[in-house]
């Protein structure tokens, strides 16, 4: 299984020249699969490159949407795939809110808010909402799927193939201050064990009590839940726009203090754009692309 990182950041885009090294585009990772299959998590901003990749082949894509929210969903209208002629695509995320999710994907493209028209698309398109997982089961696409602490709702997914497995837990809040949907102990049970740990590590100490309850992790918390679930690599991702180069390695030094003080084997990383790791069996989560 091979992961990619196209767009880390989290909100709202947000290029400039403190935040070059790790990027300004908001959530999209694509997943390659052994068998394959073309996955996609998400479709911010940084889907657009991605898609330009993309269109050179006519494989099927599937793209599961973690939520509705605008930083995952507004880099779609800008997907090459979609324009090319007959080319399959998959766009699915899980009830109870997957209808309402899919509408905000697609009624972006209205003719007025974007010039194309959602329904003058050339691509065989297809929206899933009920039964993700055995839709994809259906298409030798193993996940589990898991509700997310994020205001307005959402959903994380367990992806897994041949012995490896990756988690994909984005916009989630592990202390929300009011409803839980999905308690620590139970992410703990979720995230057990898994090759590769992709989580929402937006805020630091300093930018709470303000934004306690906003639906996003604290990078501390990130860290302990790594240890608790014995992960092999831990990505925090969703980056907080207003988060510099400079104050991302410092939260990567941070990292590095921790898992060394807790005498953990998990390896760690700030998530990049360009950044890939290859997760097989034998190497768990080596990462053959550096920036």
């Amino acid at each position: 299984m091979r992961l990619t990182f196209y767009g880390v950041r989290g909100s709202t885009a947000s290029p400039g020249p403190d935040t070059q090294r790790y990027g300004g585009n908001t959530s999209c990772v694509h997943v390659e699969l052994e068998i394959g299959k073309q996955l996609i998590l998400d479709a911010g901003t940084g889907i657009r490159k991605l898609g330009q990749n993309l269109a050179q082949n006519d494989d099927p894509i599937f793209i599961l949407l973690s939520h509705g929210h605008w930083d995952h969903i507004q880099g779609y209208p800008f997907f090459a795939p979609i324009y090319q002629p007959d080319r399959r695509i998959r766009v699915m995320t899980p009830e109870p809110q997957g209808h309402r999710q899919l509408c905000s994907l697609f009624e972006q493209m209205d003719g007025s808010s974007f010039p194309v028209r959602a329904e003058d698309l050339p691509s065989e398109g297809e929206c899933i909402f009920e039964d993700v997982v055995g839709y994809m089961k259906k298409e030798q696409i193993h996940v589990a799927l898991k509700a997310l602490n994020h205001p307005g709702g959402g959903v994380a997914y367990r992806i897994e193939e041949d012995g490896v497995s990756v988690a994909y837990v984005t916009d989630n809040e592990l202390d929300p201050p009011g409803k839980v949907h999905t308690t620590y102990d139970e992410w703990v049970a979720f995230c057990s064990g898994v090759d590769v740990l992709i989580h929402d590590a937006q805020y630091t100490e300093a930018d709470m009590p303000h934004k306690h309850g906003w639906g996003h992790s604290l990078t501390s918390q990130v860290r302990q839940l790594a240890v608790d679930a014995e992960v092999g690599s831990l990505v925090m991702f969703h980056h907080d726009p207003d988060r510099s180069d400079a104050q991302l390695d410092e939260v990567q030094r941070e990292n590095e203090r921790f898992f060394k003080g807790k005498s953990a084997p998990t390896k760690s990383y700030c998530a990049w754009e360009g950044c890939e790791l290859r997760v097989t069996r034998q190497r768990t989560g080596t990462l053959i692309q550096n920036n």
